[in-house]
Order: C-alpha cells, then sequence, then structure tokens
C-alpha cells in the first residue's frame, strides 16, 4: 500500500482524492508542514509516500507518471513529490527544513511552497529527483480561482487516455512494428490493463506462442510452416504488447526486463530449431544453416552490447563529436532516412516478418539462406558504422567500460592463470595476436577438420587470450575482442560438429551453443541492471571461452565422430544446467528482494 498526504485543506468539489485513491494510495490529510511531519512519522516505512498539494490540478495520467513510476526512488512534478523506501529518511530531513522556513517567513507562500520546496531541497540534498516529461498533460497548482478554472479547461482540452495510450509505444521501433504491429497492439495492452494481466504474464504467453510455432515447424508439412509463420507474427504482436502494457500501467520490474530479453532470444532459437526439424522429417538437413543463423544473430547482439557498454558507460561519449557521430545524426533528423536505417539493420520486427513468410511460403534452406544473408549485411553495415565511428573518437575510455568490455570478454582459469605468468608485452602487438588467434583456431578447424593440429592452434589461442586480462579494453576498437571471441568459440564448434559428418552431432552442436549464448546474454543483463557479471565461481566452473574452445578440440581430436556427439550433449546439459540454475536464482532473488526497477527497451537487431 502507498500512502499520500495531501497538504491543506481539500478544494471542494475537486476529484484529487479519488484519482490518488485510484492510484493505489491511503489518503491522508495534513493541515501544515508540521501535521505533514507528523503523519509521514506514522507511515510504516515500506511503504511509499507522497506530498500533494491540495490545491493540484492535472491529469491523472501525469499523477501516474509522477508518483507511481517504480524505477525512480525519488520523483516530483509541480505540486506533488514521491519517494520509495530507501529515499523516506531523505524525505524527513527536507520536510523538516521545508517547514522551517515556511513557519520562520510566517506561513507566506502556503502548500504549494511546502510541497514544491521539498522536491528543491531533496534536490539539493544531491537526491537525484526524477521529472517525467508531461507534453500536453497538465499539471499545476492554481494560485486563485480564475487559474484554477483555466487549468480545468486545459485537463479538459486534452484526452489523457489518447495520450496514454500514444506514449505506451516505444518513441523509437522499426518500420514493420510502428506501421504493422503497433496502430492495434496498444488496444491489447489496455485490454490486458484493464483485466488485471501483468505484462510478465504477457512475455510467457508470447514465448509459449513461439513455442507452439517452432513445433508446428517441426512437423515438415506445409500446413504446419504456414501455422508456424501465423503463430509467429502473433508471438510478435504479444511480445510488444508486453512492453506497452509496462509503459501503459507502469509495470516495471528487474525480472520483467530480463524475462522479456531472455524469451525473445529463447524463441527465435527454438524456432530455428523447429525449423531445421521440420526439413530433416522432409528428407533435408539444414542443422548447420540453422546453428549458423544462431551464431550470426548472437555476435550481432554482443556487437551490439559490447559498442553500447563501451560508451554508454562512458560519459565522455555523450560529448563524441567526430565526424561520423556528426553524420549519424543528421541523417537520423531526415525522414526517409530515418526509416531506411532502421530497416536495413534487419531489426526483430522486419527479421520475423521476413522468417515467418518464407516460411509460409518457401521451405527452411530458402529461409535460412535469407536469414543468413540479410543478418550478415546488417551486421556489416551496423559495425562498418561503429568501427568509424571509434576510429574518429576522441575521448579516452574510462575504467567502467574497460570493466564492462572485460566481463563481456568471458575469460576462464586458464587466460587468468596465463596472465598471472606471462609477460606482459606492448598492449597493440599483444591485441593483435589475440585477434589473430582467434581467427586460427576457426581455420585450423576450417582446413583440417577434428585433429591434433586444430587443438595446437586452439592451445596458442589459449595463450594469446590472456591478453584480454593483461591489458584493459580501453583502445578505439577494444569493442570489438568480446564479439571476435564469441565468434570463435562459436564457429569452431559449429565447424568441427559440420566436419564430423554423423547424424545427430549437428543437434548436439547447437544445444551447446545456445546454452553458452544464454550465458553471454545473462552476463549482459546483469550488467545493463548494475548487478555486475554472474559470479566468478560460474565462470571458472564452464571455463571460460578459452577453456571452453580448447576442450571442445581435445574432444574432436579424441574421440569418434558418435562419440563426439555424445560429448557435446552431455557438455551441453551441463553448461545449460549450470548457468541456468544461476541466471534463475539470481533474477528471483533480486526480484524478491525489492531491486530497482529496470525497463529494457528492446534490442534493435
Amino acid at each position: 500500500m502507498s500512502t499520500a498526504i495531501l497538504t491543506g485543506q481539500p478544494v471542494p468539489g475537486a476529484s484529487l482524492e479519488g484519482e490518488l485513491r485510484a492510484l493505489g494510495f491511503d489518503v491522508r490529510v495534513a493541515s501544515d508542514a508540521g501535521d505533514a511531519e507528523t503523519l509521514l512519522a506514522r507511515i510504516p516505512g515500506d511503504q511509499r509516500v507522497a506530498l500533494v498539494d491540495a490545491r493540484f490540478v492535472g491529469h491523472l495520467h501525469a499523477l501516474r507518471l509522477g508518483l507511481t513510476d517504480p524505477r525512480f526512488p525519488v520523483a516530483a512534478l509541480p505540486g506533488a513529490v514521491t519517494v520509495q523506501p530507501a529515499a523516506r529518511q531523505a524525505l524527513t530531513r527536507a520536510l523538516a527544513r521545508t517547514g522551517s522556513r515556511a513557519s520562520g517567513d510566517g506561513g507566506s507562500g502556503g502548500s504549494a511552497v511546502a510541497v514544491d520546496g521539498v522536491a528543491e531541497a531533496l534536490a539539493a540534498d544531491g537526491v537525484p529527483v526524477h521529472r517525467p516529461e508531461l507534453g500536453s498533460l497538465v499539471a499545476t497548482v492554481p494560485a486563485d480561482p480564475q487559474a484554477r478554472n483555466e487549468a480545468r479547461q486545459a485537463v479538459a482540452a486534452v484526452d489523457d487516455e489518447a495520450v496514454r495510450l500514444r506514449t505506451a509505444v516505444k518513441s523509437r521501433d522499426g518500420f514493420f512494428t510502428t506501421y504493422f504491429v503497433s496502430p492495434y497492439s496498444r488496444y491489447i495492452a489496455r485490454w490486458c490493463a484493464r483485466r488485471g494481466l501483468t505484462p510478465n504474464q504477457v512475455t510467457t504467453a508470447s514465448l509459449l506462442t513461439a513455442l507452439i510455432a517452432a513445433g508446428c515447424a517441426a512437423t515438415g508439412t506445409r500446413g504446419g510452416f504456414v501455422a508456424a509463420g501465423a503463430l509467429l507474427i502473433a508471438s510478435f504482436v504479444l511480445d510488444c504488447t508486453d512492453g506497452q502494457l509496462a509503459r501503459y500501467s507502469l509495470q516495471y520490474s528487474t525480472l520483467g526486463a530480463w524475462l522479456d530479453a531472455t524469451f525473445d532470444r529463447a524463441k527465435e532459437y527454438a524456432y530455428y530449431a523447429g525449423l531445421a526439424l521440420g526439413a530433416a522429417r522432409g528428407g533435408d538437413d539444414v542443422w548447420a544453416l540453422a546453428l549458423g543463423a544462431m551464431i550470426l544473430q548472437a555476435c550481432r547482439h554482443v556487437v551490439d552490447f559490447s559498442f553500447n557498454e563501451a560508451n554508454t558507460r562512458d560519459p565522455a561519449a555523450a560529448a563524441d563529436a567526430s565526424p561520423a557521430a556528426a553524420l549519424s545524426g543528421k541523417l537520423d533528423r531526415v525522414g526517409w532516412t530515418v526509416w531506411l536505417r532502421r530497416m536495413i539493420v534487419l531489426p526483430i520486427g522486419e527479421r520475423w516478418a521476413m522468417i515467418a513468410v518464407l516460411t509460409a511460403l518457401t521451405t527452411p534452406r530458402i529461409t535460412f539462406y535469407a536469414l543468413l544473408i540479410g543478418c550478415g549485411l546488417a551486421g556489416l553495415y551496423t559495425t562498418a558504422g561503429r568501427v568509424l565511428r571509434s576510429l574518429t573518437r576522441r575521448a579516452q575510455r574510462t575504467e567502467r567500460a574497460a570493466r564492462a568490455l572485460a566481463d563481456l570478454a568471458d575469460s576462464g582459469p586458464l587466460a587468468e592463470v596465463l596472465a598471472r605468468l606471462l609477460p606482459s608485452g606492448p598492449r597493440v602487438p599483444a591485441r593483435l595476436l589475440t585477434v589473430a588467434g582467434a581467427a586460427v583456431v576457426v581455420l585450423a578447424a576450417w582446413f583440417d577438420g577434428p585433429g591434433w593440429s586444430v587443438v595446437v592452434c586452439a592451445g596458442v589461442y589459449v595463450l594469446v587470450s590472456a591478453d584480454v586480462i593483461q591489458h584493459p579494453l580501453k583502445g578505439a576498437l577494444d569493442w570489438l575482442v568480446p564479439p571476435l571471441l564469441r565468434a570463435a568459440e562459436y564457429l569452431t564448434v559449429l565447424i568441427l560438429a559440420a566436419k564430423a559428418d554423423v547424424n545427430g552431432v549437428l543437434p548436439a552442436a547447437f544445444g551447446l551453443v545456445a546454452a553458452v549464448a544464454y550465458h553471454h546474454y545473462d552476463t549482459v543483463y546483469r550488467i545493463r541492471g548494475d548487478a555486475g557479471a554472474p559470479p566468478h565461481w560460474l565462470v571458472r566452473a564452464i571455463g571460460g571461452h578459452e577453456g571452453r574452445t580448447l576442450l571442445v578440440t581435445v574432444l574432436a581430436a579424441l574421440l569418434t565422430a558418435t562419440g563426439f556427439k555424445v560429448a557435446l550433449t552431455v557438455l551441453a546439459v551441463a553448461v545449460a544446467l549450470v548457468v541456468l540454475f544461476e541466471s534463475i536464482r539470481f533474477w528471483v532473488t533480486a526480484h524478491r528482494r525489492g531491486a530497482p526497477a529496470v525497463h529494457d527497451e528492446g534490442e534493435p537487431a
């Protein structure tokens, strides 16, 4: 339960008390600042508290935005301020100080000064105060009856439900989502809100729909493929709806952001597996294409994550005035180029629509070919632009950004030991050796297949991987290191499995890469939620990127093709069990402990 304290006597005929109760507040009335302090002291410390000027006039949704958003410990709008339990002591101090000043000047300024003064006092104490963007919504404290009448007319002139629906949609989204999904999915979100459904429930429904779609694709029949395509689109509509529901009703949570992001990956990759199974029923083996599509998409995401972490955690990046950044900004101000640039990167809406249509009309092989070509071109486009921007960037990367990149690198115990034992050479040559080592192990697997030559190359890769620990990732292009390491590990597994040429080994490799990719995605979501990287014991337990790469090459060299299939399956299950157990434990525990609410706007790709 939350409590709202009205400062001053309610205005006759005003609907403020009813609106606050509709938002879930227990309303109490304080005649002055001293009375407000007394009431505040009586409210349990685990409740959200709001101070609201009794003369407040505004839209209900303005109050909702200002007083109920769970992401911000302290928020304010004209005539109202709210704090969550973590900031209660700061509110008590600010209210006492504001009340003392009001008493000292004879109470001039009335209750409006008391409420707005509390927000100013909180900010003066260094407490971050969130002030929501209200746009056309009204939130004001009229000083006299005429101003009150004008404010009421302004409220009546704006349909706050229309504003609420419009702002439930992301301000920046893909072409397909903007024009083919959001125009009606927002109404589905409102329907869900009015029936008490939560974003997490809608997210789960989206996952189940996608899994059913994958099952339909796995039948290998034309009817199954058509149903799969339709259900995949339905799953995407629900995927858009859960975020719109979260914005519409302000139901944000750390657990919800993690579920939304994680389920997106699970839905897409499960659908790839379903297509591969369906193709196999028709006599076409496309598991290598399915695994290649998953690797390409995972590496694209790691490129996005690494670049963003390297820059969003670097305050100097906000002032980046490089020519590439300036050009990008200019293009974003021209209407048709905005949509073209958003479509070129093949974001999730366009990608899923393409997959759904091709599934229904063509074959899994054609679907995967189109997916690989489209995602490959999109990856080249985005990566080239980021490389250009990084090369012309003037600011130095911070320790925080370097730490995030090091966590994304996923270095294991072998790299740690070698980093302590081996001398540290010059940074640039060492970094180039790391890149070369990653390329060599992949090329060796491609040309030689399972054998001891690949093991030797993997050993070299392990040796040079110590550089990531010895030299902080602060170089202009060091954000490329984590995706290069991901590509080296995943491609080694793919190539060795394909070279084994035994039925079932590629599905086992698909499972292993999926389990490891989940761990890498989970690392990103923890960093984004300011929860830090996964515990060190987990990274050590699953070997790090260099340990897993070496182990897979050794297994391929030692075992028969059938034995290699069994070993990959066992390894996939073991990694999946460990990372899933720790991940689910962490996120559920964080949710129960009241971790700060997070809303992830989703990945552009």
